[in-house]
């Protein structure tokens, strides 16, 4: 990616963003276990802790696409990120005076959740505005790549962090990889202007115009659609997994432990690698459609080796097989899917385009974590696997029928009416 290279901007927002995904995996996965081990959560209790983290993607997403559309990018990137490494320091403050509870862990994931939707927002529309944007699927890409790394060895390094000094304190590793993310995007020079005071409209009416321009988009609106049922199955998944993973087999688990669990991540991100390398070549070679629908379709098949496990030596070879092949098809989908959406758009509404998809994604993660937990504790956790499957094929099936199969990356857009 030779282009990529010669942009200073891209290269510091690129390290920012691969310091602090490094970061987000060890806490991550140290939050599950100080939940599940340290405060002993149920399914239903991990369920809700997943979605607290989502829910002012839900309440409050489409509000923050309008501020990111009307202000500019990188104070809210840079304020956010210094935010967040406060916030995280409270959590082994708290466990060190014996004040930490399940209540008050959703509490901080909640507000972390607050502060990362306005990130979110604001980094997804300020990519457009360092690359060109023949190479907006190489650019996200990358950073596909860098969160596939840290998918890789994250959890490896919180596994033995955890092990080593505990989950509290791990956590703190975040809250520093977020401190130098936010030091690094303040030293970005870029000519930013915030939309003129002029241009912006009532509320409701630029809500309505981000709506609008998603769900009546003849593209844009299958992508849209198809993935809110993708992120309630897969979170469902996601919630089911870990506790799968690690309850013992008298109660309907796989008996592994977190070193294990965490074999199986690094395998995920090994594949989510291979897979980002081969993103814009098959974007070049089949189109980014005909590449979104084909990966969408098999996504269901290797989550297939998870229920149909058995408690065993042979448990871990099946869910790192599992993990990696899901994970080389996410790295092809996600860049094309968003290097797409980018270029759809025009520069004014990227913040609420991007926000009214990712909200909506994130409220059916909301929906979709604690059903899947509620459905483990009533049923079982390969039920509640099997449920999470279907809805995945479901969802693969309704853009495979849409017309996104013919679509190439096209040239920056503009809205109409």
């Amino acid at each position: 990616m030779p282009g990529l290279v010669g942009l200073a901007a891209y290269r510091r927002f690129w390290t920012a963003s691969t310091v602090s995904i490094f970061g987000t995996y060890i806490t991550g996965l140290a939050l599950q276990i100080l939940a599940a081990v340290t405060l002993h959560a149920t399914a239903t209790e991990l369920g809700v802790l997943g979605a607290a983290r989502w829910v002012p993607y839900l309440l409050l997403g489409l509000l923050a696409g309008v501020i990111v559309d009307r202000y500019r990018c990188k104070p809210l990137l840079v304020g956010a990120d210094l935010a967040r490494a406060l916030l995280l320091c409270a959590i082994p403050v708290l466990h060190a005076f014996d004040l930490l509870s399940l209540p008050s862990l959703v509490l901080f994931v909640a507000a972390m959740g607050l502060l990362s939707l306005f990130f979110d927002a604001a980094d997804q529309a300020f990519l457009p505005r360092l690359v060109p944007t023949r190479l907006l699927t190489s650019a996200n890409a990358r950073l596909e790549q860098s969160d596939a790394v840290a998918q890789t060895t994250g959890p490896l390094l919180a596994a033995a962090l955890i092990k080593i000094i505990g989950a509290p304190l791990t956590i703190l590793i975040d809250a520093i990889s977020y401190l130098i993310s936010g030091l690094l995007l303040a030293t970005i020079r870029i000519q930013e202007p915030a939309a003129p005071r002029a241009a912006r409209r009532h509320l409701l009416a630029e809500l309505r115009e981000g709506l609008s321009w998603v769900y009546r988009h003849r593209m844009l609106a299958p992508i849209a659609l198809s993935g809110h049922l993708w992120f309630l199955s897969h979170s469902a998944l996601t919630t089911v997994f870990v506790l799968y993973v690690l309850r013992a087999p008298a109660t309907g688990g796989l008996g592994l432990d977190e070193l294990q669990l965490g074999v199986c991540y690094a395998c995920a991100g090994v594949g989510a690698v291979l897979g980002g390398a081969l993103a814009n070549r098959c974007a070049q070679r089949f189109g980014a459609g005909r590449s979104m629908v084909a990966t969408r379709s098999l996504m269901a098949l290797p989550w297939l080796l998870v229920p149909l496990a058995a408690p065993g030596p042979a448990a871990i070879a099946m869910l790192a097989a599992a993990q990696f092949c899901f994970w080389i098809l996410m790295g092809v989908e996600g860049p094309n899917e968003m290097a797409y959406r980018q270029a759809s758009t025009p520069d004014r509404l990227q913040g609420r385009m991007n926000t009214t998809i990712r909200s909506l994604n994130r409220g059916a993660i909301v929906l979709g974590a604690p059903l899947g937990g509620l459905v483990a504790d009533a049923a079982s956790y390969r039920t509640a696997l099997w449920i999470g499957i279907t809805g995945l094929a479901i969802s693969a099936t309704t853009l495979a029928f849409s017309p996104l199969r013919h679509a190439t990356h096209p040239a920056p857009a503009q809205p109409t009416g």
